[in-house]
């Protein structure tokens, strides 16, 4: 694969460069940083789409039609590669990058036209509602239930591991409204306001001391059934063809290759024995491993990007960019964490997130660590966990 870029490819970077110089303010690239869950903080991600809005570059992968770009698929890697290497925080993704390619393939265009603007400006933040106790891995044995009632469904049953629901104000939910068949046969997608009575949202605090997740209730909640996607007890076809943009719809290798430049800055100041972390063999053999297979997964990104940019879905092969990614950023993090040695101790990012007078003891570089390194854990299971991705691997890229 050529990666030589065009003279109008360079000047498009200087352009994004440029941009980001003036826009992303050394505050937002201060909370960027010290981010250590999965999603930007709200506020800091809903302002920066703002301001991505106004330059028309907040959703570069939807049709020209709904306020897409129209680059190229290089422009594309450029964009993202420039945003990582500035710090600048990422977007939500629920709705801008999985829901959306969902309405754009399945939805109605009175679906389109309602969710599709408020998505972009801001107006609606979602959530997704497909894990259950006891669902997780195995999806199709979900057991929250919609039964019909005149024009609405009724909704009973409970979400959990809900990222952001405590911030949301709609979710897009799996829920089954028929237990005759084949597991995967008798599953809904609904879009569901937030506000709608019969939901509760409960918390739940993660190991690493964040509120990311949750789980969510629903008491006989009253849903119209316009508000479904696709065809009745057809959405487990809708919920795997989110899931391919959840699992590979993004190229995460700029972020990687930052991680990478942080982890050689440790390498060059932290010591073990009296020697640089970066004079030790067996440790820059460590790093260069990182650096071949984020290489390897970058080429597969860009192949991957090539076939989005031609609307076509990322396939199967996102479930192996999934796991590869996960892997790699659990390796680079765990990496980082035996690096800094005595300075990995839990929760010490809240020092400085929680607002306290009491100075970080230690170097910027450690800061986050420890606390990232736990929340990665979770990336082995979100989005499909590990070993079902590798099902899904053998069975359609395989054919095993």
């Amino acid at each position: 694969m050529d990666l030589t870029f065009s003279v109008e490819d360079e000047q498009f970077r200087n352009e994004v460069r440029g941009f980001l110089a003036e826009k992303l303010t050394p505050q937002m690239r201060e909370a960027a940083k010290k981010t250590t869950t999965v999603f930007a903080d709200k506020d800091l991600a809903m302002r920066w789409q703002q301001i991505l809005l106004k330059k028309g570059w907040a959703v570069p992968s939807w049709p020209v039609e709904h306020g897409g770009t129209g680059w190229s698929p290089t422009q594309k890697y450029i964009f993202n590669e420039e945003c990582a290497k500035a710090g600048a925080p990422g977007l939500i993704p629920l709705g801008l990058r999985m829901l959306a390619p969902v309405l754009f393939r399945y939805g109605t265009d009175e679906q389109k036209s309602h969710y599709l603007p408020r998505m972009l400006s801001g107006e609606h933040y979602w959530c997704q509602g497909y894990s259950e106790p006891g669902s997780g891995s195995d999806l199709s044995s979900l057991k929250t239930a919609a039964v019909k009632e005149g024009d609405d469904y009724i909704v009973n049953g409970t979400k959990i591991w809900t990222t952001h629901a405590q911030f949301a104000d709609h979710i897009f939910c799996l829920v089954r409204t028929d237990t005759t068949g084949r597991p995967q046969a008798g599953i809904t997608f609904l879009l569901i306001p937030m506000s709608t009575p019969g939901i509760k949202v409960e918390p739940i605090i993660t190991i690493a001391g964040d509120h990311e997740v949750n789980q969510v209730f629903f008491d006989d909640v009253r849903v119209p059934q316009s508000y479904r996607v696709g065809p009745e007890n057809e959405g487990w076809t809708v919920a795997k063809y989110l899931l391919e943009f959840e699992r590979g719809g993004g190229g995460v290798t700029p972020r990687l290759k930052v991680g990478l430049g942080e982890m050689k800055t440790i390498a060059e100041k932290e010591t073990n024995g009296g020697r640089r972390l970066a004079d030790d063999p067996g440790f820059r053999k460590k790093i260069s491993e990182l650096e071949i297979r984020t290489r390897a997964l970058e080429f597969a990104e860009l192949s991957n990007l090539a076939r989005m940019s031609r609307g076509e879905s990322p396939g199967p092969e996102s479930s192996l960019a999934k796991n590869t990614s996960v892997e790699i950023e659990q390796d680079l993090v765990t990496l980082k964490l035996e690096a800094i040695q005595h300075y990995g101790l839990p929760h010490a990012n809240l020092i400085s997130l929680n607002g306290h007078n009491e100075p970080w003891v230690g170097p910027d570089y450690a800061e986050t660590v420890t606390a990232r390194y736990m929340n990665s854990r979770a990336a082995s299971v979100f989005g499909g966990s590990r070993e079902v991705q590798k099902n899904i691997i053998a069975k359609a890229v395989l054919g095993l």
